[in-house]
């Protein structure tokens, strides 16, 4: 069986991240045979009742014993995906030893030990600049192998803060248990918002619709069913048959019981978790860091053959020009782009983790801070998500128990979603001493909520046998399936003028900022029997109930500190427009256009795009509805933001460009998201926002660095080749230079950030970077030229005098001294000069007077150019062939410092007032 059939090109990951960690990839790998033995076992379980099925795994709907799980789990596997984990410890030292820069560091320390003492005389015998070059891989791999380990240990731990569990029966007793504790066997109670943790036999259902869009593509969900299938079905796909579940899939409505048949890489979802993993579709953000690292590669791949040409042909030793334009390929190389970007990541992630955001995925960072539009349910949100039930009336708006009385029970003996107007009912109840209710009557079935019918009704029995529907839901629904009306014990028709009445005083009440649930009932006649949502007709309605959420103290301060840094925040609601408006009027967030659910149903998608844009109140809407309001919003150019924690913001929170959910939120929701916040609060997602602005800041700041000090250098370096009689710096200096840059650039991650740059999101923006590097990269290299000049002209011959004949005219050891203090003076004012970028282009102001940079800057680069000043005064500098420098050229130096501050002043100012932005 090929199980690629089953699955269309279209599918997505959402619970990989869940499963698989270090070191289960390897040892949790499923075979092409264990696959197709448990795509067998799902259709031999479909053509079965339920009880035969249990019996089949030698469960009970009781579930497993102790014993049982530990011997299927040895059977069966864990639940536990085949998913890229972090790699081994070996991998990791080798990839950190054994890169691009080490190894032309490597083929120079063997051309040295062939040289300089296999090679040699005797008494000639050096080994100074082997011993060098490890010293140079073994710092640059001890660098490299903590960044990634201290980053791959902050994603774990930030990891281990977001689970998914699910109630599981074992030994009678229902525990909620982490999904990939799950085995074989297990029986499991799915519930509306949960995620399906593995592949399963549904046992019992009641309205059960599975949302299957991330296997099959199908938009619509489908209903689940507990009765055996047909046995002609033998050719059937598990796919195809209705009373099996897949992982990967997740409850719409409904509830029901399933047996678990296959866990982890076995189930269908399982079986292409690799392959999937592997190929994630690449964000903005990848793409942009991915175009300047080949930008970059580009200019080295046109720059290395050229200066090996020229070096060639002028110096005539083309094995020291091939180690030449080799080092400069390598200098040229963004090799520390991945290593800064991600401690970047890591560094805002740990930050934002203590502001109580957690980043399940660290490229919605970049997002987050990016996003100029945020759209939100209103509760929870801006209000307290602490309801409060104040009022039960009658139809005529009379306090009246019997209306709570029915409301209690309706809500105790649902098996769905319970939400937070169910817990109102039931704490309102419990204060007026009707707990006795629980015992007097016994649940006979249930009719599950959705987002079409907007209500859910319970059947429920007493004592004596009396049979009744009772039925909760948003008023505007339960009226279409009432033709009565109770008042004082008496039934009346539920009359034009009488609807008038009840519809006028909740209005009154939703512009109070109170939510009404209107309650009813019917008695029944066929106790025992099959009952559905067709039994909501002709219903008598008791009375309503009227529930108040308090707006957060919070959420005025909050939202005005989103709209002071450019984020719009827009309230996309399923409740009704009064009770939106009253509460987005108490806290500040002006609501003169309303948009209701079925307005943006008459509109095609032009329309709603123009319309997006002058609302910011939507009411009354579907779930689509929402997900095609943040797809419009994409479309007009937003970065967009939802946030939410409900099943019907699941499908709005896949289409935006950053899902943020809580992490008390239904498990669909929080798959769906990349930032989940600790605390549902507009101030905890604001100080996020400007963590991943922080974040996004430094990243860019890097890598514009970067790119203008490289480029700068490739003109350098080429201009050095075509008029110079010697290479300007030896393979080795070039090495070293980069590798003390390189360093000083690790504490980019920590650096501080403007608050200007704050106050107002950013998007990743190619162009920018290009132009950045066109403009500030040449500046860099005047200064380089300049030193050229001097060195070759004024400060060389001042301490190895050039005779008339000029550099041909001197000696082999003339000419060595000189080229070593020419080489010397070049290192220290690149050094220099690479520094200067780091403190100038960090900031659009002048350094140290308007913008200091982070201490753990300054001192990395203070060391570093310290450092690399001494170094040719050391032992270490005889050993790279640099000669020690006079103090006459430390005066140029300041000059050509100076010089170079004065003209990147300039180069600023033009560019920021030609392009009106700096980073």
């Amino acid at each position: 069986m090929v199980l690629r059939s089953f699955l269309p090109h279209g599918l997505v990951v959402p619970f990989a991240r869940f499963f698989g960690r270090k070191g289960h990839a390897a040892s949790h790998t499923v075979s092409t045979e264990l696959v197709r033995q448990a795509a067998t076992r799902l259709l031999d379980a479909a053509r079965v009742e339920p009880d035969e099925a249990l019996q089949t795994f030698n469960s009970s709907p009781d579930g497993l014993t102790r014993h049982q799980v530990h011997a299927m789990r040895q059977q069966y596997g864990a639940n536990i995906l085949a998913a890229k984990g972090r790699d081994s410890l070996p991998k990791r030292l080798f990839t950190s030893f054994i890169n691009p820069f080490s190894v032309v560091l490597l083929l120079l320390a063997c051309i040295s030990f062939f040289t300089d003492y296999l090679l040699a005389d005797a008494g000639e015998r050096d080994l100074t600049a082997v011993i060098i070059v490890t010293v140079m891989v073994c710092i640059s791999g001890v660098l490299h192998f903590v960044q990634e380990a201290r980053s791959g240990n902050a994603v774990a731990r930030l990891e281990s803060l977001v689970k998914t569990t699910i109630e599981v029966v074992r030994e009678g007793e229902g525990k909620e248990l982490p999904i990939n504790s799950l085995v074989v066997g297990d029986v499991v109670r799915l519930a509306a918002g949960d995620m399906i943790p593995a592949d399963m036999r549904i046992l019992r259902a009641k309205d059960l619709f599975v949302s299957q869009s991330s296997l099959t593509g199908e938009s619509e969900p489908v209903e689940k069913f507990p009765h055996a299938l047909p046995a002609d079905l033998a050719a059937a796909s598990p796919l195809d048959c209705d009373n099996l579940a897949f992982m990967g899939s997740n409850v719409v409505s409904g509830a029901a019981y399933g047996l678990v048949l296959a866990v982890g890489g076995a189930t269908l979802f399982g079986s292409l978790a690799r392959q999937i993993a592997a190929t994630t579709t690449p964000t903005s953000f990848d793409k942009g860091v991915n175009s300047v690292s080949w930008l970059l590669l580009r200019f080295m791949f046109c720059m290395a053959p050229v200066v090996l040409f020229i070096n060639g042909f002028t110096k005539g030793d083309w094995v020291e020009a091939a180690l030449f334009a080799l080092s400069v390929a390598v200098g040229l190389t963004p090799e520390m782009l991945p290593t800064v970007v991600s401690a970047n990541l890591v560094r805002g992630a740990v930050f934002m983790a203590r502001k109580k955001v957690i980043a399940r995925r660290l490229n919605a960072i970049q997002n987050l801070g990016a996003m100029d539009v945020l759209c939100t349910d209103k509760t929870g949100t801006l209000t307290q998500d602490r309801i409060v039930l104040e009022y039960s009336l009658d139809i005529h708006g009379t306090e009246d128990a019997r209306v709570l009385r029915h409301a209690f029970l309706n809500s105790w003996f649902q098996t769905g979603l319970k939400n937070l107007l169910d817990a109102a009912i039931v704490n309102h109840a419990d204060e007026l001493s009707m707990q006795p209710l629980r015992k007097e009557y016994s649940l006979v079935d249930e009719m599950p909520f959705d987002f079409s019918r907007r209500r859910m009704s319970v059947v429920v029995a007493d004592t004596t046998g009396k049979t009744q529907i009772i039925t909760k839901g948003a008023l505007e629904e339960m009226l279409t399936v009432c033709s009565y009306a109770e008042y004082h014990g008496q039934v009346e028709p539920l009359t034009p003028e009488l609807q008038a009445e009840i519809l006028e005083r909740v209005r009154r009440y939703n512009n109070d900022g109170m939510r009404v649930v209107g309650v009813a009932h019917k008695t029944m006649s066929a106790p025992g029997g099959v009952f559905s949502v067709a039994d909501e007709k002709d219903m008598v309605l008791l009375g309503y109930l009227a529930f108040l959420d308090p707006p957060k103290d919070s959420a005025s301060k909050a939202l005005a500190a989103l709209n002071e840094h450019g984020v719009r925040v827009k309230v996309l609601t399923g409740d009704n427009d009064a009770v939106t408006r009253s509460v987005c009027r108490q806290v500040g967030l002006p609501g003169k256009n309303i948009l209701l659910g079925a307005e943006i149903e008459g509109m095609d998608d032009a329309a709603l795009k123009t319309a997006v844009e002058e609302t910011d109140i939507f009411a009354k809407l579907s779930p689509r509805q929402k997900a095609r309001i943040v797809t419009c919003l994409r479309g007009n150019g937003h970065v967009v933001g939802f946030m939410g924690d409900g099943i019907n913001d699941a499908p709005a929170m896949k289409n935006a460009d950053v899902g943020i959910s809580v992490d008390s939120a239904v498990d669909v929701a929080r798959e769906s998201a990349g930032v989940i916040l600790l605390e549902k609060d507009l101030t905890v997602l604001e100080a996020g926002v400007m963590e991943g602005r922080r974040t996004y800041a430094n990243i860019i700041k890097y890598i514009k660095i970067t790119v203008s000090s490289n480029f700068g250098n490739m003109f350098s370096v080429l201009a050095a080749s075509v008029f110079l009689p010697f290479l300007p710096m030896t393979p080795l200096q070039i090495l070293v230079l980069n590798l003390l840059y390189d360093v000083s650039c690790t504490a980019m991650p920590w650096d501080n950030v403007d608050e200007e740059f704050l106050r107002k999101p950013r998007n990743w923006n190619t162009d920018s970077i290009r132009r950045f590097m066109f403009w500030l990269g040449p500046t860099s290299s005047v200064f380089d030229l300049t030193t050229y000049a001097l060195l070759f002209w004024v400060i060389c011959p001042a301490v190895v005098p050039m005779p008339a004949g000029g550099w041909q005219a001197m000696s082999s050891v003339d000419q060595a001294s000189f080229a070593a203090l020419f080489q010397a003076g070049w290192f220290v004012e690149s050094l220099w000069t690479q520094t200067m970028v780091i403190h100038m282009l960090r900031t659009p102001g002048v350094p140290l007077l308007h913008s200091r940079a982070a201490w753990q800057v300054t001192l990395l680069t203070s060391l570093g150019v310290a450092v690399g000043t001494a170094i040719p005064f050391t032992a270490l500098g005889q050993g790279l062939d640099m000669g020690a420098l006079p103090a006459s050229y430390f005066p140029w130096l300041a000059a050509v410092l100076a010089g170079y501050l004065a003209l990147a002043t300039l180069v600023k100012g033009a560019f920021m007032r030609r392009y009106n932005t700096w980073l």
